[in-house]
């Protein structure tokens, strides 16, 4: 029997835990820094046994009070190399019960109708969990935002693409979670009219998908993609990392035959196959595709084309250098410039475009080597240019930003998924540190995790909306401000991506290197035989992944 949906107990001084109703239960959560914490609470039945690669199903109600103080299971998921472990933190909760989320609330009860956001976890739709430690929600309940994380099925489980078995099961999953969001926060004290859907990278990718769907439509009011950009991959490309694995373990690719395979067996091939793949290289990965349903069309076309989502304030963003933490774990930065021009041709091959991309780079950035150069052609191709349409099509509504403060441990700059701990105002956390370094100013987090409080709040972070100037907030740039504080940049990148405007490219990267011979910046010319090579040498092993 369905729980009612109130505080049960909010008022019993002999029980100090919080207790709250949901639709399916009561849960008790803890006090914790004076802010209601409830951890595991399944919003979606487990996706195993008969469940397995289909939509999600609601939960078993229970009865009584479920105990809610502690993580839920993770999905099932390969842990990071050794090489990015040092840098990423991925913890493990053994079960089948992973479709769960928590949440973090100053004042659970159906009466303060307070913003809430909802984060969507990072992780190349591989790894990843709600359990992370820079996650934790306590700052944003103690700013007055009702917190949820959300765990969502990952890799081959949540995006494997079968002929028996329904596409982008792991997003539905996402799905599942606004709806138990707007049937339920309440009783915690949000307010299911001023929800923010919140996301960084593969989370961000996710966001947009949502943003743009039909069917997630009223469940948000405003998002924020940081270092991700609204996109659909070709539906090849999945197949081909599921044809991969089915070729090593020697099974039809179907959804049928996988889920006979043992578990730890599935993520080792996985993560075998999936190993020298990454956003520099390309190669065959997981990710969200068109299915006809919950993803109609290309989800960053609907929204630049204005078919979705017309109403939703969006915070968009990147790092300044995000290529770093792609390239620094395993020596690849090293690698790619001494491989100087071919690893050029192999830039060209993965963003599909001619010479006078790289030429442009090299004119406007004559200081910077080989691995810079690469690394900011593909930022900018992946990220930037997509975001940048994205804002175009949404201004006045639309805010941009981009994190310059680079971290303290060697060579990773500003790099992908270091603002992380600044937003969520946790750099005192070891694992915030493994990124950052130790000693990360608290002047910047307290400047950036305001700045998301006040979107949550208000859909305006606290600078100008995205017009034809080109507003971008700056976080951590102390080459122009005295403390690394944050100021506002107008035309930022603009020179840069105006290169590839001017270019005749597709709608998106293709990891085919073009027909033709390319011209490189010397003049040599680089056959397609010769970018197919220069891929594969960038790809020998040494370490290389996607947050």
């Amino acid at each position: 029997m369905a729980a009612d949906q109130t505080n049960p107990v909010a008022e019993d001084q002999e029980d100090p835990d919080p207790v709250v109703g949901t639709p399916y239960g009561a849960v008790r959560g803890r006090y914790e820094h004076g802010i209601a914490v409830f951890r595991g609470i399944p919003y979606a039945a487990p996706p195993f046994g008969p469940r397995r690669f289909r939509p999600p199903g609601p939960p078993e109600p229970w009865e009584g009070v479920r105990d809610a103080g502690a993580f839920g299971p993770t999905p099932p998921k390969p842990p990071y190399s050794e090489a990015f472990a040092q840098y990423l933190s991925d913890p493990v909760v053994p079960g089948d019960d992973c479709l769960n989320l928590n949440v973090w609330t100053p004042e659970p009860g159906p009466g303060a109708r307070l913003p809430v956001l909802v984060w969507l976890h990072g992780g190349a739709l591989t790894r990843g969990s709600s359990a992370v430690a820079v996650y934790d929600g306590r700052h944003f309940a103690r700013d007055g935002i009702v917190f949820v994380s959300v765990n969502y099925r990952l890799g081959v489980e949540g995006y494997g693409l079968f002929p028996d078995a329904p596409a982008n099961p792991g997003l539905r999953d996402q799905l599942a979670a606004l709806h138990w969001v707007h049937r339920s926060i309440r009783a915690f004290g949000g307010d299911p009219d001023r929800v923010t859907l919140a996301g960084q990278s593969a989370g961000a990718i996710s966001i947009g998908a949502l943003v743009a769907a039909p069917q997630a439509q009223g469940l948000f009011r405003r998002a924020v993609l940081q270092s991700g950009a609204p996109e659909a991959f070709e539906r090849d490309k999945v197949r081909r990392m599921v044809r991969r694995m089915a070729t090593r373990l020697k099974i039809p690719a179907t959804a049928e035959a996988f889920a006979a395979v043992d578990r730890d067996l599935l993520l080792r091939t996985q993560a075998d196959v999936g190993r020298l793949s990454s956003p520099v290289l390309g190669g065959p990965a997981f990710g969200v595709v068109v299915d006809g349903d919950l993803v109609p069309r290309d989800p960053l076309q609907a929204l630049v084309d204005g078919d979705a989502a017309t109403g939703t304030d969006l915070l968009l963003g990147w790092t300044r250098d995000e290529y770093r933490l792609w390239l620094v774990p395993g020596g690849l930065l090293e690698r790619v410039d001494r491989l100087g021009a071919v690893a050029l041709a192999g830039a060209m091959a993965r963003c599909h475009c001619g010479h006078e991309v790289p030429r442009g780079y090299r004119a406007l950035h004559p200081e910077s080597g080989t691995a810079e150069i690469v690394g900011q052609m593909v930022t900018d191709r992946l990220l930037r240019l997509p975001l940048h349409r994205l804002a175009d099509a949404r201004p006045g509504t639309s805010y941009v930003y981009e994190f310059a403060w680079p971290s303290r441990r060697p060579g990773l700059g500003a790099c992908h998924a270091l603002e992380l701990g600044f937003v969520f105002d946790t750099g005192d956390t070891p694992e915030s540190a493994k990124l950052a370094g130790e000693g990360a100013p608290q002047e910047l987090a307290d400047d950036m995790h305001a700045a998301w409080v006040r979107f949550a709040a208000t859909g305006d972070p606290g600078w100008e909306p995205w017009d034809a100037r080109h507003p971008v907030r700056v976080f951590g740039d102390s080459a122009h401000t005295d403390d690394g504080g944050s100021y506002t940049a107008y035309g930022l990148r603009d020179r840069e991506l105006a290169l590839w405007t001017t270019a005749s490219i597709p709608a998106r990267p293709d990891d085919v290197p073009a027909a033709t011979p390319e011209p490189l910046t010397d003049g040599r010319i680089i056959r397609s035989t010769e970018l197919r090579s220069a891929v594969r040498r960038l790809r020998r092993p040494g370490g290389v992944g996607r947050d």
